[in-house]
């Protein structure tokens, strides 16, 4: 097994802080090994003025880095979750995916009031059609505005934009330590999150047993489970970030529950169900909870705002 393990990673503050998080878990199990970050740029870095569902998101903050890990030039790659497609390239698997931190959206509001006590026409901000989608269902009259960058970017574009409030992953805010901005947990009967959002995902060579066996600590079995459910589910449905679609997988009791949710883009459409089953049957009971959203108009709705955003 190798000396040197070499961790990739985007250079983006929350990035590097989650490939630090993992190099530390590594180093405490391996001591005698030397554990050094390689951080870069992705093509989702560069571009900052479009929105993520026009640039389409096959690979969008995770390509360079794969490319990468096939070329031999890292031995890892470390990903937020929710930021994989869900289908990897052929050689490459996901080794561990590491405990998840609250999945849920935070509410950061300039005047300290939560979504329903926000005045008419408040204007929020956020990079996610999901988010749109969801939360223009639940109070019809926000006027939600675009906005792209790395946390840091969207947290001070809530001052320049002069916005009342901006929605954010609580992982990443939590992780960066600004826990006291939060104004609002989002309810997850407001708001489900993205597939995968609050974990950390470790991408190696499919063929790389070594470093299969190196990681294999941080992997976190129930994680797996819910996420592997939510993946399954985002597959069938061809979701993405040109969709809006949220899910939620929690083990409670020994059972999986999964839930889902498709919202048209003006938040007019909403379809939203909840199954539940073993653990082992995660990617199962994903496909099947995907197929029974599509039965209550789900791939209507999703291939109207295909087509509404194609025309955008």
């Amino acid at each position: 097994m190798k000396e040197e393990v070499v961790i990739g990673t985007r250079d983006s503050q929350l990035a590097m802080w989650q490939a630090r998080w993992v190099l530390e878990k590594l180093q405490g199990l391996y001591p005698q090994k030397k554990f050094v970050l390689k951080g870069m740029k992705t093509r989702g870095d560069h571009i900052l003025d479009v929105a993520l569902a026009k640039i389409g998101d096959k690979g969008l903050f995770t390509k360079e880095l794969e490319v990468a890990l096939l070329n031999g030039e890292i031995d890892l790659a470390v990903h937020s979750m929710k930021d994989l497609p869900t289908s990897l390239p052929e050689d490459l698997t996901i080794g561990a995916i590491c405990p998840r931190e609250f999945p849920g959206d935070v509410l950061i509001s300039r005047s300290g009031l939560t979504l329903d006590k926000l005045p008419p026409g408040a204007r929020i901000g956020t990079s996610s059609l999901r988010r749109t989608a969801q939360l223009l269902y639940y109070r019809p009259d926000f006027n939600v505005i675009t906005i792209r960058g790395n946390l840091t970017t969207r947290l001070r574009k809530l001052e320049e934009l002069n916005l009342d409030a901006v929605i954010l992953a609580y992982a990443g805010i939590h992780r960066l330590g600004h826990d006291e901005r939060i104004t609002q947990l989002i309810p997850f009967d407001i708001c489900l999150p993205a597939a995968g959002q609050g974990s950390i995902a470790i991408e190696i060579r499919a063929s790389d047993s070594s470093m299969q066996e190196l990681i294999r600590p941080l992997d976190d079995p129930s994680s797996r489970a819910a996420i592997v459910a939510e993946r399954a589910l985002m597959r069938k449905l061809e979701g993405g970030c040109q969709v809006p679609v949220g899910t939620l997988g929690q083990i409670q009791e020994g059972q999986l529950f999964l839930e889902g949710v498709v919202a048209s883009l003006d938040g007019r459409q909403l379809v939203r169900k909840n199954i539940s089953g073993p653990p082992d049957q995660a990617e199962k009971i994903g496909e099947e909870l995907a197929m029974q959203l599509i039965e209550m108009g789900a791939g209507e709705i999703l291939n109207k705002a295909r087509q509404e955003f194609d025309l955008q």
